[in-house]
């Protein structure tokens, strides 16, 4: 079987504190509070002393396994020294401390890295007696400086004092003396200042008399030059307003003229464009009617040429009849006259029954019509009759006459028929002359 252990060769801190009052050397009570460094040595006696008491052990285990040591230490060195020393010196304390407790701890073996005091404490208030007795020796100290300080900052101020003051004196008295030197030099410059000013006032008024005059001098030459002046601008002014009416006169005449010669030339050029297109129209519409004309003329003697050169051997045949069918027509015109006058009048008789449409269709928006008595039917189909006499009269048509005409215009339309009959029954050439 194996088995493995630790030894912790890091440094740890020990908080040492005396349990209880310990007396000085001059048998003054006093607890300690202090602080050490230590670790395990490195040499093989120590790392073996050390394993023999601490294998497996954590530092804090250890710190608290010496802390007896270290107090029982701190306590013995407390007993060797009087209470000032220690408050006063407490690197030597430390030390001895340190140096008491390094064989004690090397047994073990561990060392003492460092040892650090962090206070003292006494039960009658010695330490704060001490601070009481060097607070007095240090302010009658400093009373004794600072009467001493006084003492000769009073006598350097005095000295200041009266070299001041001697001084102050010789310079009111030096002041004093140039402000007499100042009065007399002011007064001799103002004399001197007063007859320049005097004479400057003389030269003055003549100068100025002078120059008054030059003024009211040349203010008049200056007025002349103006008048002269404005003179001339007058007359530039009359002659370049002049010059400026005429050439606005003339220019606008000129301008004037322009344009109505280029109106002129306008409307003559439109007046001779109309022209000639009315006259190439004319000229194109007379060669038109010359070319249908030669068509025609030339269809016409074609034609005729065909028809002379069939029908000479028919020539009496169609005189005849064209003599026959003229008399026709004249008889047909009349009839036709005739019968034209009666169709118009039949035309306006087959819109009656239009015409009574009209006049009664006012009745058709009406539901029912209740009439009382006999005859009121026929009465309202005169009322009706005489509605459309009405109408006929107003546009000058007689019914009755209208009927006569009707019916004689169908007889002459009968007897034209039987005319026209008798007509088509004649024999006629062909050709276009027949037609």
């Amino acid at each position: 079987m194996e088995k493995k252990s630790y030894l912790d060769i890091e440094q740890f801190n020990v908080d040492v504190v005396t349990s209880d009052f310990v007396p000085t050397l001059d048998f003054i009570n006093v607890k300690a509070d202090a602080v050490v460094k230590a670790k395990i040595g490195t040499t093989s006696d120590m790392i073996a002393a050390a394993a023999q008491n601490f294998l497996g052990w954590k530092t804090k285990d250890i710190a608290d396994s010496v802390r007896d040591v270290l107090e029982g230490n701190l306590r013995e060195i407390i007993g060797k020294m009087d209470l000032k020393a220690m408050v006063n010196d407490r690197q030597q304390f430390a030390e001895q401390v340190q140096d008491n407790a390094a064989p004690d701890l090397a047994k073990m073996g561990l060392q003492i890295i460092a040892f650090t005091v962090q206070s003292f404490k006494d039960d009658s208030d010695a330490i704060r007696n001490l601070g009481i007795d060097n607070i007095v020796t240090i302010q009658k100290d400093a009373a004794n400086a600072k009467a001493k300080a006084e003492r000769e900052m009073a006598e350097v101020k005095a000295a200041q004092q009266q070299a001041a003051n001697e001084a102050q004196v010789a310079s009111d008295l030096e002041i004093a003396q140039k402000q007499n030197d100042l009065a007399i030099r002011k007064a001799e410059l103002k004399k001197q200042s007063d007859v320049e000013q005097a004479r400057a006032d003389a030269a003055y008024d003549i100068e100025q008399q002078n120059q008054r005059k030059e003024i009211e001098r040349t203010t008049a030459e200056a007025e002349i030059v103006k008048q002269t002046k404005q003179a001339e601008v007058k007359e530039r002014e009359v002659s370049v307003k002049e010059q400026e009416l005429n050439a606005t006169v003339r220019k606008q005449a000129e301008a004037d003229k322009y344009a109505a010669q280029q109106k002129a030339e306008a409307q003559l050029i439109e007046r001779q464009r109309q022209a000639d297109a009315e006259l190439y129209e004319a000229q194109k519409n007379a060669e038109k009617q010359k070319a249908e004309a030669e068509a025609a003329r030339y269809a016409a003697e074609q034609e005729a040429a065909g028809v002379a050169a069939k029908g000479e051997a028919e020539a009496s045949a169609i005189q005849a009849r064209l003599n026959a069918e003229a008399e026709g027509l004249s008889k047909k015109a009349d009839a036709m006259k005739k019968y034209g006058e009666a169709a118009i009048v039949q035309m306006l008789v087959e819109a009656l029954p239009e015409v009574a449409k009209n006049v009664a269709a006012p009745l058709a928006n009406v539901d029912t019509i209740t009439m009382y008595g006999e005859g009121n039917g026929a009465q309202m189909v005169g009322d009706i009759m005489t509605t459309m006499n009405k109408v006929s009269e107003g546009m000058g048509l007689n019914i009755p006459e209208l009927l006569q005409a009707t019916l004689t215009g169908r007889a002459a339309g009968n007897a034209i028929g039987q005319e026209l009959t008798d007509t088509k029954t004649t024999p006629t050439p062909t050709g276009n002359l027949a037609n």
